[in-house]
């Protein structure tokens, strides 16, 4: 161990000992608080350089002043953390170091590319680096149960006119290639996109009989909502094909894949359309990024009224819109009503052609040659989709290698992460940031 990833170990632990849980409907501030304390002592800099607000209870928001004071990019991680259940080999919120690695909730989700982000601007800082535009770093504390910090903070940025060349936040990772037989030992997973995410209250009443209507709209409440929730499931009902964002992974990812599979996805336009009949059958992961898939929950009924909820994920906004309308098509042959929530979001996708898209790929290609770059669509949600809306390249991608057991650990037990790939995450950010113009 080197003298500089030991003190990179020591100074995180410290931030891995502030038991920032989130709670829903509830706000503590006694251990975000600690943190904020910690903060303001392991980075000095740039708590006397930058302007800090924080936003709903304890969503910071830094900003350091560029050269050129009409451009602006942004760096995230969230602060808070999911709580630590399940067995534990070592205390989650001890920050233990051992077998090469610190232990504790949060050193992947998402402390360590925070303290990464942090270390960098510090180091800059003291070197008398100046930024070509404005550099903004954000950190939420409740990402964890998609509340209201970065949603406060967009209000104030589009209040004020304020844009984004480009957003980097977490999502992505170096992770474990997410093909079989690749030549390479890992990839840089580079989210470009998260699904559209739209919950459906669906409701089949007792029927009201007449000649007019079909035989399955006649039945019994459950009878047609299950005859309803069978068409749905079936996937015959939504758009399927290779939406940009796929297309651009497998284009990625072919250089580095042995024969045949390189020449499967590198030659889309004569192998796409085989693709898009076996993605379904390799996985139900690889099945989804085709477009539109539906789960249902809650199911309850009797013969006055049956009711259920759908889950309703998206990749593309236009598809997703003619997916609805044949949703809604289906539902009307059983007689059943569909109600959108509220609640329900569709953001959309990075521009791949920004130079930013490229830029950050590039930095990825010179602080980590080993582990192509590859975009992906992220199934799950972070901060990042909310300022989609005043930046045109959102990316998801926290430069830390992971091995099968720590990408798993999130969320879960024994989160851990390796002490070398602490200093290799501050390495990147002040790589980005130091040759960005």
């Amino acid at each position: 161990m080197t003298p500089e990833t030991e003190r990179y170990a020591q100074r995180l632990a410290r931030m891995i000992r502030c038991k920032t849980v989130s709670v829903k409907d509830s706000y503590d501030d006694t251990e975000f608080a600690k943190l904020r304390s910690v903060m303001e002592e392991l980075f000095p800099r740039v708590h006397q350089r930058m302007e800090r607000r924080i936003f709903s209870d304890d969503c910071w928001v830094y900003k350091l002043a560029g050269k050129d004071p009409s451009r602006s990019i942004m760096l995230m991680s969230h602060h808070d953390v999911v709580a630590a259940e399940s067995n534990w080999e070592h205390d989650p919120f001890g920050a233990e170091i051992a077998e090469g690695r610190l232990w504790g909730r949060g050193t992947v989700d998402t402390k360590t590319p925070l303290f990464a982000e942090f270390s960098a601007l510090e180091e800059l800082l003291a070197q008398g680096w100046e930024p070509p535009c404005n550099v903004f770093l954000g950190s939420s504390h409740n990402e964890e149960l998609g509340g209201d910090g970065i949603p406060t903070a967009l209000a104030y940025f589009k209040d004020r006119g304020l844009t984004f060349e480009v957003v980097l936040d977490e999502g992505g990772a170096i992770i474990d290639p997410p093909l079989g037989g690749m030549k390479c030992e890992k990839c840089a997973m580079v989210a470009v996109h998260e699904k559209g995410r739209y919950k459906l209250n669906c409701t089949a009443a007792a029927a009201n009989v007449h000649t007019g209507l079909t035989a399955a709209a006649q039945a019994s409440p459950i009878e047609r909502m299950a005859g309803f929730l069978n068409e749905a499931a079936s996937g015959k009902l939504f758009i399927r094909r290779l939406n940009p964002q796929v297309r651009a992974m497998f284009a990625h990812l072919a250089p580095h894949c042995k024969f045949p599979m390189n020449l499967v996805l590198g030659n889309l336009w004569l192998t796409g359309p085989l693709l898009q009949k076996i993605m379904p059958k390799l996985n139900a992961q690889a099945g989804a990024m085709l477009g539109t898939v539906c789960s249902f929950s809650k199911i309850e009924g009797d013969d006055k009224g049956c009711t259920t909820t759908v889950s309703f994920k998206a990749v593309d906004g236009d598809d997703m819109a003619r997916d609805l309308d044949a949703l809604r098509e289906a539902a009307k042959k059983y007689g059943v009503e569909i109600e959108i929530d509220p609640a329900s979001e569709y953001h959309e996708p990075a521009d791949m052609g920004r130079p930013a898209f490229a830029y950050t790929m590039e930095r990825i290609a010179a602080v980590f040659p080993d582990y192509p770059a590859v975009p992906f669509i992220l199934p799950a949600g972070t901060d990042a989709r909310w300022l989609t809306d005043i930046c045109p390249c959102v990316l998801r991608f926290a430069p830390i290698r992971l091995s099968a057991q720590q990408l798993g650990s999130v969320h879960s037990e024994n989160e851990n992460i390796d002490l070398d790939a602490i200093a290799d995450a501050v390495a990147f950010y002040t790589d980005f940031l130091r040759n960005y113009r």
